[in-house]
């Protein structure tokens, strides 16, 4: 796995979240080097979901709102079905990502967080993969659904759910890797 040392990466989320889908990006991309941050919709701690039941809490970081989009390397988006409908819901955060979004930097979502890309009107004329029930979502919005364990397109890592976590996190840190060193 690439180096992402000195680099800074943000996971988008709120009580609901695919547990699995936060904790084991935020521990692959720290074991890769990067400093990961939690940022929720008030700032307070998250609770996530395990498969069939409410999981563990997750500490919180920051705000959503309080997210600088230039400090940050990476954006990452977990799925389940809760977080990802909730946040959509949110006008404050669906303009964050399309703010991160704007800055090239890469932009991963997984499972059914993929909704959050369509809200924020990302997906059109993409190739794109996520959780099986919403890949019509994701024609509907104008994406080539694909079904495959990452797609990426531009600065966009789609993947599909928790069985896709080593090569999600994978893309992840090699399109971090290459962005800071573009930036160097």
């Amino acid at each position: 796995m690439a180096n992402i040392a000195n680099t800074r990466i943000v996971i988008v989320a709120t009580d609901g979240f695919e547990q699995v889908e936060l904790t084991e990006p935020q521990k692959q991309l720290a074991d890769a080097g990067a400093a990961v941050h939690i940022a929720t919709p008030d700032g307070s701690d998250i609770k996530g979901w395990d498969k069939d039941h409410w999981g563990d809490t997750t500490t919180a970081d920051m705000k959503i709102e309080d997210i600088d989009v230039a400090a940050y390397d990476a954006m990452v988006l977990p799925g389940g079905q809760i977080n990802p409908d909730v946040l959509r819901a949110k006008a404050d955060v669906v303009q964050k990502i399309k703010d991160f979004a704007a800055t090239g930097k890469p932009l991963a979502a997984i499972c059914h967080a993929p909704w959050l890309l369509i809200e924020a009107d990302l997906v059109r004329g993409k190739r794109l993969t996520s959780f099986t029930s919403i890949r019509t979502d994701l024609k509907n919005a104008g994406a080539d659904a694909v079904d495959e364990q990452v797609a990426t397109d531009g600065n966009l890592i789609t993947s599909r759910n928790p069985g896709d976590l080593d090569a999600f996190c994978a893309a992840i840190t090699e399109a971090v890797a290459n962005n800071a060193g573009k930036a160097a």
